[in-house]
């Protein structure tokens, strides 16, 4: 008799692969195996994986259209079937999936706008914090600003598309009809956050998505700055900033390495 882990991994194995046996040992109420009603109960939990995935990225659904989707989804659920009991949690992989997906491979885009949608629920379901008040900032030396850093509210992301991927994540979020888009037209990097009940999603200017990256790897605004402009040499740190306080992206700062609940260590 097969040991109780290795039953149940052949349950989980059969359940996402109709090529494989009935488990061994499963039967129903009369006491007989009944493939038939092994079935019916495989096909509900990939519909519902299905479903979960088709809630949790509308637009993708949307650009490439129910048949399509369910294509797509039901790959990623044999291939990557579900590590948690809390349905929630599912899909983090999706994006990067989409982008294997040979048939998916003429929406060279569609990764991105997944990652975008994958984003928005993380900021969603983050942990709530208070964003910093910029009179906050009041004691602190002007000779001093460029020494401190700031820490992000942890429901931030940031999204870097090569593409104009934010634009088609718009369009495909409302009842519009959406328009063409110039691939060529350059990329677009989103800034995805939620300091209250609303998430926020902006496009960030050239060289913002690098000053964040930096502030999160703990970088004074002076080495943040110093990398956007690399990016960009027309930087303007002033907007950069103000833009972040308006988005209610920075929660604290810090100054000689002491992190702060926004006042002077």
């Amino acid at each position: 008799m097969p040991r109780l882990a290795d039953r149940q991994r052949e349950f989980g194995s059969a359940l996402l692969d109709p090529a494989r046996p009935l488990p061994w040992g499963l039967v129903g109420p009369d006491g007989e195996p009944s493939l038939r009603r092994f079935s019916v109960y495989r096909n509900n939990v990939v519909v519902g994986l299905i479903d979960a995935l088709k809630d949790a990225f509308p637009a993708v659904h949307r650009i490439v259209g129910d048949e399509f989707f369910k294509g797509l989804a039901h790959a990623y659920v044999v291939q990557e079937p579900p590590a948690s009991p809390i349905l929630l949690d599912y899909g983090a992989g999706f994006p990067s999936f989409i982008g294997k997906f040979e048939p998916a491979a003429v929406l060279p885009y569609l990764p991105d706008v997944a990652r975008i949608e994958r984003a928005w629920m993380e900021a969603y379901h983050a942990p709530e914090a208070a964003s910093l008040d910029l009179a906050g900032l009041t004691a602190l030396a002007p000779d001093d600003f460029i020494d401190i850093g700031f820490s992000l509210h942890p429901s931030l992301r940031i999204v870097r598309s090569p593409f104009p991927a934010l634009t088609i994540w718009r369009m495909n979020t409302g009842d519009d009809e959406p328009a063409l888009v110039d691939l060529a037209s350059g990329g677009e990097d989103a800034l995805i956050v939620r300091p209250a009940a609303e998430v926020e999603v902006r496009r960030m200017p050239p060289g913002g998505a690098e000053f964040v990256e930096q502030l999160a790897a703990e970088a004074s605004v002076g080495e943040a700055l110093r990398a956007a402009a690399r990016c960009d040499e027309e930087f303007d740190l002033a907007a950069n900033l103000a833009g972040l306080f308006e988005a209610g992206a920075l929660t604290g700062w810090r100054l000689k390495a002491q992190m702060t609940d926004g006042k002077a260590a």
